[in-house]
């Protein structure tokens, strides 16, 4: 299976990659229905970013159907922090796989998260972006970044030094 480098995808490809159909069945999927927290990514780059060492821009529409709306909470909906912070992880590994790397993606960490705002059934699209500070690609396959979500264009959260790692052997993890 040969992988087409781009730097945009659209919602078919992570479904694909969901199924270990983009980056082949050795390389790092991406969760699959539910919790896929992306619509489509809009920028990746090897370069760029706030570090120059590498940059993903990822949205997610939002609409009042989404399942977590329906019991967090009721009669007070909004989306888990933590499937913001999932979706940033997401996004690491996406790249990982993106340069070529192999194994099953696994978050190993974020240094700190900061909550400033939330994301309710009214608003209309998350934006994700990722600025790498560091990727390794050797024996070691690891990419560490900072993160942002932005709401209809407001930062929200911030997350610094996300971690995620390329395993090949995750029995004992």
């Amino acid at each position: 299976m040969t992988f087409e480098r781009k730097s945009s995808y659209d919602k078919a490809d992570l479904i694909k990659s969901g199924n270990s159909e983009l980056f082949g069945h050795d390389g790092p999927p991406l969760p699959s229905d539910l919790m896929l927290m992306l619509d489509r990514i809009i920028e990746m780059k090897e370069d760029g970013g706030n570090f120059g060492k590498g940059y993903v821009e990822a949205e997610l529409d939002i609409n009042p159907d989404l399942w977590f709306f329906k019991c967090h909470f009721k009669n007070d909906p909004v989306m888990p922090g933590c499937l913001g912070l999932d979706a940033m992880w997401q996004l690491v590994g996406f790249y990982l796989g993106w340069i070529g790397g192999k194994g099953k993606g696994r978050a190993l960490g974020v240094g700190e998260v900061k909550f400033k705002g939330q994301i309710l059934p009214i608003n209309k699209k998350v934006t994700y972006k990722i600025h790498f500070k560091r990727v390794i690609n050797r024996k070691l396959i690891m990419g560490i970044g900072d993160g942002e979500v932005f709401v209809d264009g407001k930062l929200i959260y911030e997350a610094s030094d996300l971690k995620v790692g390329l395993f090949k052997d995750t029995s004992e993890f």
